[in-house]
């Protein structure tokens, strides 16, 4: 049976994934440091872990496997699951697959010492908007849908 795995701290599509998992029948798991109230819904379970760097990237790393979809937009943890065999949707709607997680995460090295050796470098992440809720939906709703047949 799959699960559905939401990084869920700092997660903007925390009740659109609970959306299609609940219509999907798949449980799901929202995992984080704490401060988020429970769900009523009896397949969505809040998983409050430790406090500390990246605790909440080592329980899904540790839980998911093949079947199983994880939400999340940090790549370490995304290569992690797709090394355990579980699918990986980003907040956006990317799928993060096998083939697209190396260079994606070559990036984000790159990007990282270039913002290291420049402070006035600037940069940042797009605005989160409807198209992006939207195109998150389709996806996830493809990649779960694709988790439960096998």
């Amino acid at each position: 049976m799959a699960t559905l795995y939401i990084d869920a701290d700092a997660c903007p599509v925390k009740a659109e994934a609970e959306r299609v998992a609940t219509r999907l029948r798949v449980p799901m798991v929202l995992v984080c440091n704490g401060g988020l109230r429970p769900s009523a819904n009896p397949l969505v379970r809040l998983q409050i872990v430790a406090e500390g760097p990246d605790q909440a990237d080592k329980w899904i790393a540790d839980q998911c496997g093949p079947g199983d979809v994880v939400v999340t937009g940090d790549l370490p943890l995304a290569d992690r699951c797709l090394k355990a065999g579980a699918r990986v949707v980003t907040h956006a709607g990317e799928v993060l697959t096998s083939a697209n997680i190396g260079p994606r995460l070559a990036t984000r090295d790159l990007m990282a010492d270039l913002r290291a050796s420049d402070p006035f470098l600037q940069g940042g992440e797009a605005m989160f908007g409807k198209a992006d809720r939207s195109r998150f939906l389709q996806v996830l709703d493809r990649e779960l849908g694709a988790a439960l047949r096998g």
